[in-house]
């Protein structure tokens, strides 16, 4: 028996895809249009976003979430103009829609193309990051899609306000309110509706723990792209250059944590190590980094606690770095390979050479040559802002901007051709 969670569920899916099939239609500049509408509101409405995030903060420090989960849902003023001014970026960029990717006449003499269309209607399932609510909204109007949002329950007061912003900037645009739909229950009985209704949902993008992900993906009937984990490595090889190292390698670490693309292992060189582990242990110790090495590196950082096997697949997403020194970029690379999360990792060295076969053998959907995997983001990239980061194969690969939130169909142009 269909319970009233699911009918609601079905009303607002349904109401997604007609109006999907209407998206298709609008030009660039509307598009546009209500992106730059739905950043001024926010950007208006910026003292009571915060007022919003501040009771899921308080209801989290109330229920003991780890403080990487507290960052990740906090709103200030510098992140909601960030967001707003991510939005006006996704709004300057080239529209995907209709791009002709090739073009050719077989010897049948029919003309093909080869375009860019909307995936459909894209359902975000995520956690934490009230961001994500406003990148996904402005990525997938750009790109022609109907989006429906299902938040996480710790951010669901500062989504309401949000959803509420967003659905007010699109009557005033007059664009189709229906393109948005937000889920606004924090009964995970709606993930298991939304992960089965294929007839209607073309694609859903996963944003959380593993354990989310795999459960999601056991049941589900609709496509997947995930956005996993992200336990991020910095390999420092024998040919760094000292200072460019402790740069990247401390950047990478402190400057936020609690996300996916800041490292969670050190890799360092043998002939290396000893140059380059004090001073770079200097500096962690003054942002109150704790320090895990094996066995070699105690021997050279001799306050710090010991790594165990668990360290090297596990993401902190805090103020903790598991260290490992390694006897060559060969070692380094196998050490990836086998506990990295295919996310973002990076080598800091000076050898060219050594640096092209770190590139080419890492399997990770962004690798870096002397630059922190903190860079790995849809902004820096120049797309804008990122739906997310994936860490599978097919048919994203890596961040997420507008392209990837496309597909593509073949218009065909004849005079009469048939097939004998």
């Amino acid at each position: 028996m269909t319970s009233e969670l699911e009918k609601k569920i079905i009303r607002q899916v349904k109401k997604a895809k007609d109006v999907a099939n209407q998206l298709i239609n609008f030009d660039t500049n509307k598009k546009n249009n209500v992106l730059e509408i739905i950043a001024d509101e926010l950007e208006n409405n910026k003292d009571i976003i915060i007022k919003y995030n501040k009771s899921d903060i308080e209801n989290a420090i109330e229920s003991r979430l780890s403080k990487a989960l507290i960052d990740r849902l906090t709103l200030n003023e510098k992140r909601i103009i960030e967001m707003c001014n991510g939005v006006r970026n996704i709004a300057k960029l080239n529209d995907p829609v209709g791009e002709v990717i090739s073009e050719w006449v077989p010897p049948s003499g029919i003309r093909i193309k080869k375009v860019r269309v909307p995936i459909g209607v894209i359902c975000m399932i995520y956690e934490s990051r009230p961001n994500v609510t406003v990148d996904s909204v402005a990525l997938c109007l750009k790109s022609g899609n109907a989006v429906i949002l299902r938040g996480g329950s710790e951010t669901i007061n500062t989504n309401r306000i949000l959803i509420t912003i967003i659905k007010e900037s699109l009557k005033k645009a007059k664009f189709p309110v229906n393109s948005v739909q937000f889920i606004d229950t924090p009964d995970r009985k709606a993930i298991n509706v939304l992960s089965i209704l294929d007839e209607y949902i073309d694609l859903i993008i996963l944003r959380g723990g593993e354990q989310m992900i795999r459960s999601i993906r056991r049941k589900a009937t609709v496509p997947i792209i995930a956005h996993g984990k992200g336990l991020c490595h910095t390999y420092i090889d024998k040919d760094a250059d000292i200072n460019k190292a402790i740069k990247i390698a401390y950047n990478a670490k402190v400057q936020r944590p609690g996300v996916c693309n800041a490292m969670e292992t050190l890799l360092v060189h043998k002939k290396i190590a000893e140059k380059i582990l004090p001073p770079l242990a200097a500096e962690y110790k003054k942002s109150n980094v704790e320090l895990r090495g094996c066995k070699k590196t105690l021997k050279i950082l001799k306050d710090i606690k010991p790594a165990v096997e668990s360290d090297w697949s596990t993401e902190y997403l805090s103020l903790i770095l598991s260290i490992k020194i390694v006897d060559s970029i060969e070692d380094a690379i196998k050490h990836i390979n086998t506990y990295g999360s295919k996310h973002s990792e990076s080598i800091v060295t000076e050898n060219i050479s050594s640096a092209e076969k770190f590139l080419r053998e890492v399997d990770a959907s962004a690798v870096f040559h002397n630059a922190s995997t903190r860079l790995h983001d849809g902004g820096v990239f120049g797309l804008g802002a990122e739906i997310g980061i994936s860490t599978q194969k097919l048919h994203a690969r890596g961040t997420m901007g507008l392209k990837e939130l496309t597909t593509t169909k073949y218009i065909v142009y004849g005079t009469g051709q048939i097939r004998e």
